[in-house]
């Protein structure tokens, strides 16, 4: 076994310079560069063997390893499938030839992190936590660091007692507003099992729902690393739709599947509440950020802490679960960047959000883009997903979700989502769709009329727009502001830059109003947010000042909406790392308000005139 994982150690690397975002943690592995060193005195022992006895999803392991010749720059790896030898991939083109490794580890951490001496005594521990990811794991020393490592000793294999179980529900609002859609991943294909989703009101009856099933191979994928040493099986992904649902009313459910020989498999109870009837008048609490990524509560893999924010963001969330109702992940969702089974470990991580409020995501550059592909931008940011990883591990009501826009209505609001990795100029598709959004809302039902994009469309002064001397991404407000102004967009909330920053409201780079935190009467202009401080590495501001901005701030955090009734609408900024509010502003608009005309929110010409 161990001779055949020598010969199973070639890596393509594939390293990302991405501004202000770092690179993912798995590319800096060159295992393309490891040697034969299996050591007769070394050796990684895993305890306990068999995870998830009582059902769990996330279990923590024990490792106890140890080396005749330890290094300060000795790692364990975490590999999944546990046997990653050549004889269980296939080249990647016919030139070429084995060995091959067929995947990166899943996350790595320095033997040296909670051993302090280790490298004195070549003794050392760790915890590591384990999710249920539809196989089974190993784990492996290296020496010689990243780039220059060395095979010293594998461990036995560690697995969950049901690998396939269904797993991570994610919620989201379907194409209708009491329609709400569950989406989870399994090992069960739907020739083993047939899966369907238990739900009913709380103390009621139940019901089945079926499931549709996708998933995918790799060459779905359209480059390196996705293709290649990133790859993983991703499973099964399915989604059912629960419909004709009572407005406000608390459901439970439960994820199931049906085997052939009669029996089921089902997972614990969740439950969330059902969105409001368009135009109630209720208080209705919405979060948005952008960039989160994930980290790992074991404290590996993320070794230049690059999204070292995620976790306060997602632990502040579920702290204050019982005050939101639904979540807007407004692009760069996981960063994974081509290493497929960071999917499994985000989804895993947002679990006690996601199934319990409606998750809705945006595409952004690092789940979409790559060359030739059909993405507006031609960069590689997305490792070779091309955005087959986020249309089809979450839900969207889009008409079609290889075009990553849509809206969704929740109570008092009307929600325009735009993708930015698309054109979204005057006169394509992606335009047409954004004007019809915004013209068809009626807002005397749905006075809050919010736009949300992955890319800066509006205003920023993040470093980089600033060097292009556009403070936005070209031609994106140029080519929107008018629709934006026409239909009155409160608000526009883009993420891509991380850090925070709010605008005055503004239209063509003029401010409309001289308020800064109570405002009244009439629209005049749309208030710009970045909210792109979810958790990935931050980014600077430039220097220089401009009149719109009016509040930055270089941190973690996200953004909180609350509409208390058709005429009031708070809106906070709060920080990751406590939860408390740095910024935010009221406005108090009734229905006449919003029907009065503003700069270009009217038509030029009327009746009278």
């Amino acid at each position: 076994m161990k001779a055949i994982i020598l010969l199973a150690i070639t890596l393509m690397l594939i390293i990302q310079e991405v501004m202000s975002d770092g690179d993912q943690p798995l590319s800096k592995i060159a295992v393309h560069q490891a040697v034969y060193a299996l050591h007769a005195k070394a050796y990684v022992k895993a305890s306990p063997a068999l995870l998830g006895l009582k059902g769990q999803t996330s279990e923590w392991v024990n490792l106890e390893f140890s080396s005749p010749h330890p290094s300060i720059d000795d790692w364990i790896g975490v590999f999944s499938p546990a046997n990653f030898s050549a004889s269980t991939c296939p080249a990647e083109t016919p030139s070429m030839s084995a060995p091959l490794l067929c995947s990166a580890p899943i996350k790595y951490q320095y033997a040296n992190f909670t051993s302090p001496r280790y490298q004195d005594t070549g003794n050392g521990s760790l915890k590591l936590q384990l999710i249920n990811q539809r196989s089974d794991f190993s784990f492996a020393l290296f020496s010689g660091g990243l780039s220059n490592p060395k095979l010293v000793a594998v461990s036995s294999i560690v697995a969950f007692a049901n690998p396939k179980a269904p797993v991570y529900p994610r919620l989201a609002q379907g194409k209708m507003w009491n329609e709400m859609t569950v989406t989870w991943t399994s090992g069960y294909d739907i020739g083993e099992a047939t899966p369907f989703v238990e739900w009913g009101q709380k103390g009621g009856d139940h019901a089945k729902s079926p499931a549709g099933t996708l998933n995918f191979d790799r060459n779905s994928m359209c480059g390196a690393p996705a293709r290649t040493v990133g790859w993983r099986d991703p499973g099964y992904i399915h989604t059912a739709f629960l419909k004709e649902l009572w407005p406000n009313t608390v459901y439970t459910y439960k994820l199931g599947h049906k085997l052939s020989n009669g029996s089921y498999i089902l997972s614990q109870e969740y439950q969330f509440k059902a969105s409001p009837y368009p135009g109630q008048n209720s208080p209705q609490r919405v979060v948005i950020f952008g960039d989160m990524g994930k980290d790992e509560a074991d404290g590996s893999n993320e070794y230049n802490n690059f999204q070292r924010g995620s976790l306060n963001t997602t632990k502040q969330l579920i702290r204050d679960l019982r005050n939101i109702d639904i979540v807007f992940h407004i692009g760069d969702i996981c960063y994974a960047n081509g290493y497929l089974s960071q999917w499994d470990q985000f989804t895993a991580q947002v679990e006690p959000i996601a199934s319990s409020v409606p998750y809705m995501i945006a595409s952004g550059n690092h789940e979409r883009d790559w060359p030739g592909s059909g993405s507006f931008y031609g960069n590689t940011d997305s490792g070779g997903e091309c955005g087959v990883l986020a249309q089809t591990m979450f839900y969207v009501p889009a008409e079609n979700r290889a075009k990553f826009w849509y809206s969704t209505d929740y109570g008092m609001f009307r929600f325009c989502i735009a993708d930015t990795e698309h054109d979204w100029r005057e006169g394509t598709e992606q335009y047409k769709f954004i004007e019809n959004c915004l013209a068809t809302v009626d807002r005397q039902k749905q006075p809050w009329l919010i736009f949300l994009a992955h890319r800066v469309l509006g205003y920023s002064s993040a470093s980089f727009y600033v060097v292009e001397g556009s403070f936005e991404e070209p031609m994106g407000r140029e080519s929107l502001q008018k629709l934006w102004q026409k239909y009155k967009v409160d608000i526009a909330v883009y993420g891509h830059v991380h850090n925070y920053e709010r605008t005055c409201p503004i239209y063509e780079n003029i401010c409309t109003s001289t308020e800064k935190q109570n405002y009244k009467g009439s629209f005049n202009g749309t208030i710009h947010v970045v909210a792109g401080g979810g958790g990935a590495s931050l980014a600077n501001f430039a220097p220089v000042n401009t009149t719109w901005s009016i509040v930055k701030d270089l941190d973690y955090g996200f953004v909180k909406m609350t509409a208390f009734d058709q005429s009031n609408l708070l809106f906070e900024y709060k920080k990751s790392s406590d939860g408390n509010v740095y910024d935010s502003f009221r406005i108090s608009r009734d229905y006449r308000d919003i029907l009065a005309c503003s700069v270009d929110s009217c038509p030029s010409t009327t009746l009278a005139s």
